[in-house]
């Protein structure tokens, strides 16, 4: 299939309102990017994708600016900008952001989840089993983002947002670790009930701790197989800052 017929097949954006459309484009392509519906190296040839979004250059424009400057594409001078490759750099300082923020995200939700919560957390549990038992994997990851929301709710405001921001942003490195370490899904299961435990509890100390614990198995893993000379320099020390240990 060629990269018309992918990104053809990959459906339109919601516009919410013509004022907000470079929004509505930068966040449907951003989903896109993310999720790893678009692979690394695609070409986003402007013409064609707003033929096939029916829109205009100029929101597009913007919207490409705005993937630009978070590192999803990259776009040489007089080269069509395409998706960004994995980087084993990029992989480090963004996990190791992830860990900081879900960690506190975490902490500051434990012990203040309501009986509904604790009982959709399970539930959510149960339906990434069955999810990944059918093969269903955009379901299982919309499941997964859920669970984590559950496991943060209590981080309001700037927080919510930012860890929401590394949360997507990293969901392609997660795709990658799902496809190259296909069990890798009993123990994150195992490492996600024991965090929905903690955060249903009192000691917020290891709510913080298992959560950075879960992220940075993925982080480290996906290194080690980009760059198996690559020192995981951010995301320990994010680990060690959570864990209280940093000298």
């Amino acid at each position: 299939m060629s990269e018309s017929s992918v990104i053809a097949s990959l459906g339109k954006p919601m516009i919410r309102d013509p004022r907000t459309t470079s929004l509505d484009l930068h966040a449907h392509l951003r989903r896109l990017i993310t999720s790893g519906a678009l692979a690394p190296g695609t070409i986003l040839k402007q013409a064609e994708l707003a033929r096939i979004f029916e829109v205009s250059r100029t929101p597009l424009r913007e919207a490409f600016r705005m993937l630009q400057e978070e590192g999803l594409i990259e776009a040489d001078l007089n080269q069509r900008p395409r998706v960004r490759g994995l980087d084993a750099d990029e992989l480090d300082q963004l996990y190791a952001s992830r860990i900081a923020l879900e960690a506190l995200g975490a902490r500051v939700t434990t012990d203040r989840l309501s009986a509904d919560e604790i009982e959709e957390g399970r539930s959510l549990l149960r339906r990434m089993d069955e999810a990944r038992g059918d093969q269903a994997m955009p379901e299982w990851l919309g499941l997964h983002r859920r669970f984590h929301q559950i496991c943060t709710a209590r981080a309001g405001g700037p927080l919510a947002r930012a860890i929401s921001s590394y949360g997507e942003q990293s969901e392609r490195y997660l795709l990658t670790y799902q496809a190259w370490h296909p069990d890798s899904f009993a123990r994150a299961h195992r490492e996600h009930v024991a965090i929905l435990r903690a955060v249903g509890g009192s000691d917020s100390m290891l709510s913080g701790c298992l959560m950075a614990e879960h992220l940075s198995h993925t982080a480290m893993t996906v290194l080690r197989d980009l760059s198996a000379d690559l020192p995981a320099r951010a995301v320990v020390q994010a680990l060690a800052m959570v864990s209280g240990t940093l000298d």
